[in-house]
């Protein structure tokens, strides 16, 4: 008797316990993180982790309950897989995935959402919010800058490549109105040879022979001080446009920069601007290259994010750490605002809505971003 009402009174405890347990996990938020944890970008899903863990203290940590899996790169069968694990986990919004590719699987999961930190077309699509820091955006900023600035005869160069249609429909889309336009090839051998021909350099070098060779013949002091002038230049006359917008990054970026440069092409005539710029430092040695400009996140916000990442981590994060952040963030909002999270559509709102990168806004299911400009100079960020 004593044994059965023992083995009662345990099994009364134990289900009490657990269904205590049960209720507690129900009480949290449940968010499921879906990043490369295997394969070449192993290191990115690790800094997106530790960026959630990081955003983790800055809210009530003891609501929130991450579930991490492994998207793996280019592995279908692997995603479908952590993705059916999280549904196991009755989990209805995810982190991630990173790529457009991996975006197309996860529709089929309609009653999961999932927050992308993918930048291409940032906004709602189906049950995916992507919400990194898209080209239409920067173009916009770009846009209002030159404005400001009174430059309507505007050069807009683009790699011809992959992504040269989804660039030309955005360009058509905010409707910029380039003075002219040149896709060129992202052969860093060709690139100065197309540029050369942008810039009617071969004229301009033509025109200053010719008139050193007029000078040359003459002997008067005014001559003679020209001429000293023009021996250290490379070419005479200015180019018939005042502002460059290069849509490229990286080696790319730096090709066509050095070109331009190499094509005599004057920057304090011409203002230099480009996009896709994560306060990338290496910029700084680019010696031909005196000042640039380009639309960002908040750089205060970025500098003190890597800071505490280093400070607790002992490395810095991945460039896109500080959206993953702001992922949590956003997700930790919704579910407050509406108590709980049912669909994607949950996430739109008509005010703009503030995070670690600045402030956005949604516009007809699409996020616009509100990016600061800033210039480098003199191995400097300067925020305009």
């Amino acid at each position: 008797m004593f044994k059965i009402l023992f083995t009662l009174l345990i099994f009364i405890s134990y289900n009490f316990n657990f269904s205590l347990y049960s209720q507690e996990i129900n009480n949290k938020i449940k968010i499921g993180l879906l990043v490369p944890f295997t394969g070449e970008y192993a290191d990115v899903g690790k800094s997106i982790l530790y960026s959630l863990q990081l955003a983790l203290k800055e809210i009530d940590e003891k609501k929130v309950v991450i579930y991490p899996k492994d998207s793996g790169l280019d592995n279908k069968d692997k995603l479908l897989k952590s993705i059916e694990e999280l549904i196991k986990e009755d989990i209805k919004v995810v982190i991630g995935p990173l790529t457009q590719k991996h975006i197309n699987e996860v529709y089929k999961f309609k009653n999961i959402s999932f927050v992308s930190l993918s930048n291409i077309n940032p906004g709602i699509k189906n049950n995916v919010v992507s919400i990194g820091v898209g080209l239409e955006s920067q173009l916009l900023a770009i846009k209002k800058f030159l404005e400001k600035k009174n430059k309507n005869k505007t050069v807009i160069l683009y790699p011809d490549n992959s992504y040269s249609d989804f660039i030309e429909g955005k360009l058509k889309k905010i409707k910029i109105k380039p003075y002219k336009t040149l896709k060129y090839n992202p052969d860093p051998r060709i690139i100065t040879g197309e540029i050369e021909k942008l810039t009617n350099y071969s004229q301009r070098k033509r025109n200053l022979e010719n008139r050193k060779k007029i000078l040359e013949k003459k002997d008067d002091l005014a001559s003679q001080r020209e001429l000293k002038i023009l021996e250290q230049k490379y070419t005479l006359g200015k180019v018939n446009f005042d502002s460059v917008i290069v849509l490229d990054f990286g080696s790319n970026l730096k090709s066509v920069l050095a070109s331009l440069v190499f094509a005599d092409v004057n920057q304090e005539d011409v203002i230099f601007t480009t996009i896709n710029q994560w306060f990338d430092k290496s910029i700084f040695f680019e010696n031909s290259i005196k000042t640039i400009y380009y639309p960002s996140v908040d750089l205060k916000n970025f500098e003190k994010f890597n800071q505490e990442y280093f400070n607790m981590y002992d490395q810095y994060p991945s460039e896109i750490g500080i959206l993953a952040y702001d992922a949590l963030g956003l997700i930790y909002y919704v579910w407050n605002k509406k108590n709980g999270i049912e669909n994607i559509k949950d996430f739109l709102f008509k005010d703009k809505i503030k995070s670690k990168i600045g402030s956005f806004k949604f516009i007809e299911d699409e996020i616009i971003q509100d990016l600061n400009i800033y210039k480098i100079e003199g191995k400097k960020f300067k925020k305009l």
